[in-house]
């Protein structure tokens, strides 16, 4: 059901004969390493499948290719994603010697009947206990040895904005350092895609899967969790409109998401200063001021939250400009006369 849609090398028991050789990692780190640019630190990463359901020497034979890599200063780390239930005492044990640094469980869902419908194969007890693993692995009196992400995924069958919610939230209690959010994708030739021509599931619409992973970001926000991703990285596979059946894609799916919390932030905004003000929105010019990495997100993709905002008040001017001394979510605003230009 959770089929990898990645297009990195895929480390899934069932791919096992496209499992990355040695000389395919070198090759792809050397290809990565010739890009021009500055970088403090790179991680080789393992993604799309469930690295330590691997065999034991499969996964040595891939620790093994990644620890001659460090050992050549190539790569400072090693990491990898896999699902809750294989997280056990005995593997941790297996990969402590390399220079593993972070590992991403796929919970998908904290909600075991969605997990069950889903066919994932596990229960979020699993999570629970993988996380309590890896949090006291190694000496206790020390900061954990592994940093810990969690995958959660949006729109899985007899999934709600109620069960995502809750997901989010109870993924929040076990403390992570960092979560990716993903949008359920339908592709062709899946389990999934029968389903759906059977009409027995139905897919997010892209606008409510905004809508949604929106409230779920401000979950993690709220709890000072980092949201690394939002929505699934563009690869051909996604791109292939023959392989891709339905579902919210978007090949910039992260920023929507942050263009809709701009937008909020906006409309609270312009709220709060005409309240306190006692006037209303007319014949006036309002200027966001927003970090300029951040203009994009603030005008909205094709200039959209500058339109809404024109609909909801057709009698006023906005504008936008850059401050460096900003944070990249900071937003300020400033309300001037359109006759003579001042501050209101």
């Amino acid at each position: 059901m959770n089929q990898s849609i990645d297009n990195k090398k895929r480390t899934d028991r069932s791919e096992r004969g496209s499992l990355p050789s040695q000389a395919e990692i070198r090759q792809e780190v050397e290809r990565f390493l010739g890009y021009k640019g500055s970088r403090e630190k790179v991680q080789l990463a393992f993604f799309g499948g469930n690295f330590l359901g691997l065999e034991q020497d499969e996964i040595s034979a891939l620790l093994l290719a990644a620890q001659e890599l460090a050992d050549e200063k190539k790569i400072d780390s090693i990491r990898f994603s896999t699902r809750p239930e294989t997280i056990t005492q005995q593997r941790l044990e297996l990969i402590a010697p390399y220079p593993v640094s972070t590992v991403e469980i796929g919970v998908q869902s904290m909600d075991n009947r969605v997990l069950e419908m889903a066919r994932r194969g596990h229960t979020a007890e699993d999570t629970i206990r993988a996380a309590s693993i890896l949090r006291s692995y190694g000496d206790s009196k020390k900061s954990p040895i592994f940093e810990t992400g969690m995958q959660m995924m949006v729109g899985l069958p007899g999934d709600s904005d109620e069960t995502a919610i809750d997901t989010a939230q109870r993924i929040a209690s076990l403390e992570p350092d960092f979560v990716r959010i993903y949008p359920l994708i339908v592709l062709e030739g899946s389990l999934l895609a029968r389903w759906y021509r059977e009409g027995r599931y139905t897919p997010l619409s892209l606008d409510s899967c905004v809508q949604l992973v929106k409230k779920l970001f401000l979950i993690f926000e709220k709890h000072n969790i980092p949201v690394i991703r939002m929505g699934l990285q563009a690869s051909d596979l996604l791109q292939d409109k023959l392989s891709m059946l339905a579902g919210p894609w978007h090949p910039a799916f992260g920023h929507l998401v942050y263009s809709e919390l701009f937008f909020d932030r906006a409309s609270d905004l312009i709220k709060k200063e005409f309240s306190a003000a006692r006037i209303t929105p007319s014949d006036k010019i309002i200027t966001f001021t927003v970090h300029p990495d951040s203009l994009s997100r603030a005008r909205g993709d094709s200039n959209h939250n500058i339109k809404r905002l024109k609909e909801r008040y057709p009698s006023t001017e906005f504008k936008i400009r850059t401050d460096e001394t900003l944070d990249r979510d900071d937003m300020q605003i400033n309300l001037h006369s359109v006759a003579d230009g001042k501050p209101l």
